[in-house]
């Protein structure tokens, strides 16, 4: 008989790998428990809408079908539109008074068809919308008649849309911006769009203001053109140019800048260039003096009212013009003089200060004063009068002086020593030739315009005188003297800065006669360019400029007896 082994009855341990098994197989089971439910919860949603479904602005989340068709029935039956209007205003539009009734073609049968119902876990936080135009209708005549009846389309309630614009000039503030105003105009089509699709949609309310239903200004308050525009203006009329004309001003501002600001087609603000022009041209008219007559205290006592000449103050009117154009658009204000074509020495009717030269052409007598100072008094010889030659009357100023020029005549040359031109190619010069001066040599034996004077009374002017020194040239009945001087004076007798110079037929007086006018207190300042315009009895200016070295009014040659030169018969 086989023996056997006595059986242990010691129990085996389960395992690692055993429960591992188990375990996994308890898993499973659960994701198929899981899964399965989560299969039978979707086949819900196989006659019902997923969650978070909305359609035409109603909440379709886990209904059928039918529930949203009975949704929609019951809301077109009781449907009431809220219309808020601007300023409060408030109108209804009721379903019933419209016609207002459900349409359904299939659609919503569609999206749920549409569905799969095992993705029903992505959409509990993921929403989606649906937009049905044929859920709703309404009759269209029924519609129009309600909408027409509405307040806010009556003639009479409207109040129109006024676009903003920019005020008038007000002195200490300028312009500014006048606001729109909004109206309550309606765009007809823009809110009957917007209503009826509120309707379709079955909104409980509308606001026409959120709907930017209403008409809109043309031009906003904050429109930026018009902004920019408004600024522009302001800067330009905020401008003040006050005008220095040697202590009395003329001032400028938006008073006056004001009435030359306009706006171009293209809406922008500029500034008139034709009405600063003509702004300058005013104001030259009233300050130049070049062109107007001047009065003067003779040191015969008498005044004089001097015509013609070119001396003066003299706006350049164009080059001002766009200077002052440039300030305007810039916005900088400031006190200043305007841009000359010429100076005078001082401003006021004495434009010629206190330094200039005195020519009795009467008298044929000069007087020259420095700073209020008579510096020289002489006698003279000027244009021959018989032959038409007369030296002209007129303010003028010394254009410029030379040592040893030569005046060229027709058929001569003669040098001088000093020249000191004034009027074209007249001037003052030294006359060598001649051994006798005032009187009336001038009406038969005078010059060709320019005035002869005595050697030394010639080198003390040309000594102590300057380009732009004022000459006033001028006529004075009852101050004739038939008597002529020798003009013999040495010229150490008569030192520049000595006040009694003794040249000439009379002892000089040691101060300038007092003008009729307030005496000028300023030296006179020098012309900023040459003259433009000779009066009619202005010689040729061919040879007045300081290079030709050929100079004076030409002569004719003949025969004399103990004279010789430029403007003496012989």
């Amino acid at each position: 008989m086989e023996k056997r082994e006595p059986r242990s009855r010691k129990k085996k341990t389960f395992g690692l790998k055993g429960w591992a098994a188990v375990s996994g197989i308890t898993v499973a089971a659960a994701a198929l428990i899981g899964t399965l439910v989560y299969i039978q919860i979707g086949k819900q949603y196989e006659t019902v809408f997923f969650p978070n479904t909305t359609i035409n602005g109603m909440d379709a989340s886990k209904k059928s079908v039918e529930e949203v068709k009975e949704l929609i029935s019951r809301e077109a039956r009781s449907y009431v539109l809220s219309i808020r209007g601007r300023g409060g205003n408030e109108e209804q539009v009721k379903g019933s008074d419209i016609g207002l009734e459900p349409v359904f073609d299939g659609r919503l049968e569609a999206i749920l068809s549409e569905q799969e119902p095992n993705q029903w876990f992505q959409h509990r936080k993921t929403p989606q919308t649906f937009d049905i135009d044929t859920m709703i209708q309404y009759d269209q005549d029924k519609f129009q008649e309600v909408i027409d009846r509405l307040a806010f389309f009556q003639e009479e309630r409207i109040e129109k849309p006024e676009s903003a614009y920019i005020s008038d000039y007000k002195p200490g503030t300028g312009y500014a911006i006048v606001a729109a105003k909004e109206g309550n105009q309606l765009d007809r089509d823009k809110a009957l769009s917007v209503i009826s699709q509120a309707v379709l949609d079955l909104k409980p309310e509308l606001s026409l203001e959120e709907a930017e239903a209403y008409v809109r200004p043309h031009v906003p308050t904050d429109d930026p053109d018009l902004v920019s525009r408004v600024q522009t203006m302001n800067q330009y009329a905020g401008t003040t140019i006050t005008y220095n004309f040697g202590g009395e001003k003329t001032v400028l501002n938006g008073d006056t800048i004001s009435q030359w600001i306009k706006t171009g087609e293209d809406g922008k603000a500029y500034l008139d260039s034709g009405a600063v022009a003509s702004y300058v041209k005013g104001l030259a008219s009233k300050r130049d003096t070049y062109n107007k007559a001047k009065t003067l205290k003779t040191s015969y006592g008498q005044s004089v009212r001097i015509t013609g000449g070119v001396y003066g103050w003299r706006i350049d009117q164009s080059a001002e013009a766009d200077e002052l154009a440039q300030l305007i658009r810039s916005g900088q204000s400031q006190v200043r003089e305007p841009i000359y074509r010429q100076k005078g020495a001082s401003h006021g009717e004495t434009d010629y200060g206190n330094t200039y030269v005195e020519v009795n052409l009467t008298a044929q007598q000069l007087f020259f004063y420095k700073e209020g100072k008579l510096v020289v008094k002489t006698d003279f010889v000027s244009g021959n009068e018989s032959k038409g030659w007369s030296t002209p009357a007129g303010v003028y100023s010394i254009t410029y002086k030379e040592r040893n020029a030569t005046l060229k005549g027709e058929d001569y040359r003669t040098p001088v020593s000093y020249w000191m031109p004034f009027n074209g190619n007249i001037g003052f010069h030294d006359a060598s030739w001649r051994n006798s001066f005032g009187g009336t040599i001038f009406k038969t034996s005078g010059s060709h315009g320019c005035v002869n004077l005595p050697p030394a009374s010639a080198k003390i002017i040309f000594e102590n005188i300057a380009s732009g020194v004022p000459v006033l040239c001028y006529h004075l009945p009852g101050t004739e003297s038939k008597a002529a001087s020798g003009g013999t004076t040495k010229p150490e007798e008569t030192k520049p800065a000595e006040t009694k110079p003794t040249q000439g037929t009379t002892a000089p007086t040691t101060e300038a006669p007092k003008p009729t006018t307030s005496a000028p207190t300023t030296a006179p300042v020098p012309t900023t360019e040459a003259v433009t315009k000779a009066p009619e009895t202005e010689p040729s200016t061919s040879a007045s400029s300081p290079e030709n070295k050929e100079k004076g009014p030409g002569v004719s040659s003949g025969s004399g007896k103990n004279e010789v030169g430029p403007g003496v018969r012989r």
